[in-house]
């Protein structure tokens, strides 16, 4: 039951990882881990939590990061569509600044692996998604950031029209400021 497809992104670390699926009159039947075959692949399975969100339309969720013991996550889509977006914040990575946009859905039920050192968004596109969050390493929330979603120096394309965004994610810091913050040139 080991029929895990992989494939490597163009930011270092970052998978699409399409799980083991079987369909049948009864339904489906869906695998996102086995800890063996992601150690096999060189990916740490040693799931800290897991969560989930709820959000409707157009929220923007983003752009996430923990500056202490970044976290591991494993992102999928449970109900709904998103636009998922993740941005390399490793300041010795050749992708440094980059960021990826990929829409993840519960129609192609993929998975997307993102290593340590990545903030985390995305955009709701349907008119709800569940999204389900497997993450490694503890969440530590004194050390909770993020940069704007709308950082000009990042130009993120979150597609048309104006997004739900929190307070909390509306004062986040600018890309220049974490890079000054964080001595990131």
């Amino acid at each position: 039951m080991s029929d895990f497809k992989v494939k490597e992104l163009e930011l270092e670390g970052v998978r699409l990882i399409t799980p083991f699926y079987r369909e049948d009159s009864r339904g489906y039947f869906l695998k996102s881990l086995e800890r063996d075959v992601y150690q096999g692949l060189g990916l740490s399975a040693e799931i800290y939590e897991s969560f989930e969100s709820y959000s409707k339309k157009n929220v923007l969720r983003g752009m996430h990061f923990q500056t202490q013991n970044p976290q591991i996550k494993l992102v999928r889509v449970i109900v709904g569509t998103i636009y998922d977006v993740i941005l390399d914040l490793r300041k010795d990575s050749p992708t440094f600044g980059k960021w990826r946009g990929i829409e993840l859905t519960d129609q192609n039920h993929l998975c997307l692996w993102i290593p340590a050192g990545f903030a985390h968004g995305f955009r709701v596109i349907s008119e709800a998604a569940i999204v389900s969050y497997q993450c490694i390493g503890k969440y530590l929330s004194d050390c909770d950031s993020g940069i704007k979603y709308n950082d000009p120096n990042i130009a993120i394309d979150w597609g048309a029209g104006e997004p739900i965004v929190s307070e909390k994610d509306n004062r986040l810091q600018s890309f220049e400021e974490f890079i000054r913050k964080y001595q990131c040139i």
